[in-house]
């Protein structure tokens, strides 16, 4: 089983005690027999391209938070059928099964669902065993295997693959809860991988070394998206009641959140109001700063948050300066930005370059600073015309179009060069269906990325 590590606690805990069944490797084989898959479609329809697969391990619920991963596998989702494979959750009883449906964006979510009783060796054969009865009846055959985890190579390295990718985001090791193995698995990924993609510059430069074909896609944009909070005027019934000046984040609340930071700057000024909005995670919310100018909203969809974003004064980075978000690369810096809202952070390393340096973003780190900086990003002066256009000019040369066409061209490259092994791969017994229709190809386009290819 891969462990909860990251910004999303939504793994089951499981006992390590002494479960009922799966003793021994022959009642793990019968149990194959009663393995179920339960789809939301009963009949697939054919697939008309002929390009590979793809089968994504995420340490994150596709219908948590909507980020990198959703941003660069609904576009691959046009051109390939994308099955992604989540963490396991607890079953009911002693079952085990694959729940598996299928998002508007074409990207089919798989969600193991097995037994609470199982010890992590056992979780670990039982998701080999559904793995493998999902790619028969998908007739899935040499995939590519995109991992976000390194924690879902026990129970997938034996797979051919056309190609191997590990998207590396986080330094997962860091966060709250890291599983005692994950760096163990990292380094074994890391020898199977063909691609590895980083979330960040700073994540780049301490993983440069550990692979020969590594590349840097910081987070990237939906410019047009979010653009759409410069002419909004309708306000979300929650916000519209807050006075202003509203000074907003929107995020994953956990530990990488700088809370004495919130705290001081609400008490530093009474008058000004903090609108968080997002799931709290990993901490207690009692621990969150509570005062009458602090307003938890609570999680927003995507499709919501430019609304949101709409009617604030200052957007906020307040992140703690601790080993979790060393390497991180804040998706809604550029968010923000595209909604044309100054911006305060901390010193994150990936906001600094090149937001900070290219006077784009107010980096402050302590309470006065930060309030001096959002008492400066209020000044209208701070944010006219000039300030504008150098944020769209910089925002024109990144998008998530721009970042998913870049790694597709590296992928098929990969895949070209790639070597045939003499390992079978696994074969469907029995067509199970037929396989799904895959939209157009997007357009062509190119991006500049940092390579490291010694």
């Amino acid at each position: 089983m891969f462990m909860n590590h990251a910004s999303d606690n939504s793994s089951s805990e499981r006992s390590t005690g002494n479960p009922k069944l799966l003793n021994d490797s022959s009642q793990l084989e019968q149990a194959s027999a009663a393995l179920d898959l339960r789809w939301s479609k009963t009949t697939l329809e054919r697939v008309t391209s002929e390009l590979a697969d793809l089968v994504c391990f995420s340490h994150l619920r596709w219908d948590f938070v909507y980020q990198r991963p959703q941003h660069l596998l609904s576009r691959c989702a046009q051109t390939r059928r994308v099955f992604f494979v989540e963490e396991p959750i607890a079953s009911p009883d002693e079952t085990c099964w694959l729940d598996i449906d299928q998002r508007e964006c074409g990207v089919w979510v798989v969600v193991p669902h097995l037994p609470n009783s199982l010890d992590e060796e056992q979780a670990i054969a039982l998701q080999k065993l559904l793995l493998n009865q999902l790619l028969v009846e998908a007739q899935i055959q040499s995939p590519i295997l995109w991992y976000y985890t390194p924690m879902a190579v026990p129970f997938t390295h034996h797979i051919k693959a056309a190609a191997v990718i590990y998207d590396c985001m986080d330094e997962l090791s860091a966060f709250k809860g890291a599983h005692p193995e994950l760096q163990a698995r990292e380094a074994y990924l890391f020898k199977l991988a063909d691609l590895v993609f980083t979330g960040g510059r700073s994540l780049y430069e301490a993983k440069q070394h550990q692979h020969s074909s590594i590349y840097a896609f910081p987070s990237s944009i939906d410019a047009a998206h979010f653009a759409y909070a410069r002419s909004l005027v309708e306000e979300p019934a929650d916000q519209a009641e807050i006075p202003h000046p509203r000074l907003g984040f929107y995020g994953v609340v956990d530990e990488r959140m700088d809370l004495a930071l919130l705290d001081g700057i609400a008490q530093a000024r009474p008058d000004w109001h903090l609108v968080i909005i997002g799931p709290v995670v990993k901490i207690d919310p009692a621990t969150l700063p509570s005062h009458p100018n602090v307003h938890y909203l609570g999680g927003k969809s995507y499709q919501e948050l430019p609304t949101y974003l709409a009617g604030w004064d200052v957007a906020l980075l307040p992140f703690a300066r601790n080993e979790s978000t060393r390497f991180i690369s804040p998706t809604k810096t550029p968010e923000y930005l595209a909604a044309g809202k100054p911006v305060v952070s901390t010193s994150i390393r990936d906001v600094v370059r090149p937001y900070g340096e290219e006077k784009l973003v107010h980096i402050a780190d302590t309470v006065p600073e930060f309030v001096a900086a959002i008492a400066q990003a209020l000044d209208p002066n701070q944010t006219n015309s000039e300030w504008l256009s150098r944020v769209d000019a910089f925002l024109s040369q990144i998008s998530w179009d721009l970042t998913w066409q870049t790694m597709n061209d590296l992928i098929e490259t990969a895949i070209a060069n790639k070597p045939q092994k003499t390992q079978d791969s696994i074969q469907p017994k029995a067509a199970v269906g037929n396989r799904l229709t895959l939209a157009k190809q997007p357009v062509p386009i190119t991006a500049n990325v940092e390579k490291s290819a010694r």
